[in-house]
């Protein structure tokens, strides 16, 4: 039987077109990163290859800089107000045949494919009185002109006072599952930041999704964007998605990196049980180039891994922002160091012990452990702008116990450092903007 848990039982790792690629991704490049990924990825659990936003708009990208999304752009549509890939970008979708050759080779590698698309239906269908399949409605009887995207104008929101209108999703998710889509992110769906009296305006429309993915007959992991997400709906998103963003996009500054700890704090009680808070993706390495200005990340070294260590401390989903072949080996190492890795499957827990300016404690535990105590991850930041000691008394830390000794291994490093008492105060030389990730163990 069907259950969006089982779809996705630990957090999704992978890689997505847009923080490189923007609107302009070929499918030339999907299989560059797909091959990439395979070679060297996949065995360390990374597996989803996500094509980003506009593929089935041929001329995405021309107008660049000046303009991101094309105003009244013809997308590729089939006879039923969907979405195609547009061929000029997809040569393999030519004569009807979809995404499905190219989600064929991304299995072919032993990974997973992924699309996203924007909440509704396409104004050029609404505006052409395009037909719906399955019912006698044309896309302008089930389009909400009034509820539409306040960064995109590609879209409008279905009409969710007419039930018929649901029969969209059910077609479109139809034909994704003929394709072979395992993942698909849904965007101005999570907050509709058009409207912020009432952020969480397409509650109906996600509901018809998540229905219209189970009806579709094919597992899909469901991801919502853009953030931040509602938290006065955590039931409903625990109950439909299994991502979902907790911050608008993410890039690569020190002040979002710093402001994610806070997020991740409002969202530590939802983590788990197929559903993971999404801290977006992990802008590494060169970006940007579909924006017209490719460059190197921002972030330092140490605020790079002071990224990966709360995303995986706090079990994110892991999304790689880069153009995987042109990728440098020390970032590589960053992604695949396996002992960081293994917090998004074998640990459960992730709080949030302290935060002041200065510092931020969170810990977690280790699954299959017969006691909590035998197995704590324990993450120590420092986010002055300053080296400094970091440090946490061990019995403020839940499940830590006095007089029991604990053994330390430094996860990064892969080294061990020395036994604790868990009545000790645990202090370490930090850099700025820098993280520890260790390993308490009891001996």
């Amino acid at each position: 039987m069907y259950s969006k848990n089982n779809v996705a039982p630990y957090p999704p790792m992978g890689w997505n077109s847009y923080d490189y690629y923007n609107t302009m991704v070929t499918e030339e490049e999907v299989k560059a990163n797909a091959d990439y990924m395979a070679r060297n990825l996949k065995k360390y659990g990374w597996e989803y290859v996500v094509i980003d936003i506009q593929w089935s708009d041929p001329a995405a990208g021309s107008q660049n800089p000046k303009v991101q999304y094309i105003p009244f752009s013809h997308f590729c549509l089939d006879e039923y107000s969907r979405q195609i890939p547009a061929p000029n970008r997809f040569p393999s979708s030519k004569n009807g045949a979809g995404f499905k050759p190219l989600a064929d080779y991304v299995h072919s590698l032993g990974l997973k494919f992924g699309i996203h698309i924007m909440r509704g239906i396409p104004r050029y269908a609404a505006h052409n009185h395009l037909k719906i399949k399955g019912t006698d409605l044309t896309a302008d009887q089930i389009a909400n002109p009034f509820s539409i995207s306040r960064w995109n104008p590609d879209m409008y929101g279905l009409d969710t006072n007419k039930e018929e209108a649901a029969a969209y999703y059910d077609s479109i998710f139809e034909l994704y599952a003929q394709w072979g889509v395992d993942y698909v992110k849904v965007d101005d769906i999570c907050n509709t930041n058009m409207y912020p009296s009432n952020p969480y305006s397409a509650e109906k429309e996600i509901e018809w999704i998540a229905r219209a993915i189970e009806k579709s007959g094919r597992p899909m992991v469901l991801s919502l964007s853009p953030g931040p997400a509602v938290i006065e709906k955590a039931w409903h998103l625990e109950k439909y998605a299994n991502m979902w963003r907790i911050t608008d996009d993410f890039w690569d500054t020190w002040p979002l990196l710093k402001n994610m700890f806070e997020r991740c704090e409002v969202w530590q009680k939802h983590v788990g049980e197929g559903n993971w808070p999404d801290c977006d993706m992990l802008p590494l390495d060169k970006l940007g180039k579909g924006f017209g200005n490719e460059w190197q990340s921002r972030l330092t070294p140490e605020e790079q891994k002071t990224m990966l260590t709360l995303w995986t401390i706090f079990r994110s989903p892991l999304m790689i922002g880069t153009d995987l072949p042109q990728m440098s080996s020390e970032t590589l190492a960053l992604l695949t160091n396996e002992e960081v890795l293994a917090l998004e499957k074998n640990s459960h827990g992730a709080y949030q012990v302290m935060r002041d300016e200065n510092q931020c404690i969170w810990a977690s535990y280790v699954n299959g452990c017969p006691h909590r105590e035998s197995g704590v991850n324990l993450a120590l930041f420092n986010l002055s702008d300053e080296e400094r000691e970091v440090s946490v008394k061990l019995s403020e830390v839940k499940g830590i116990l006095e007089g029991t000794i604990y053994s330390v291994r430094d996860l990064w490093d892969k080294s061990n450092l020395f036994p604790l008492d868990g009545a000790a105060e645990l202090s370490l030389t930090v850099p700025a903007h820098g993280s520890v990730l260790l390993l308490l163990e009891t001996k």
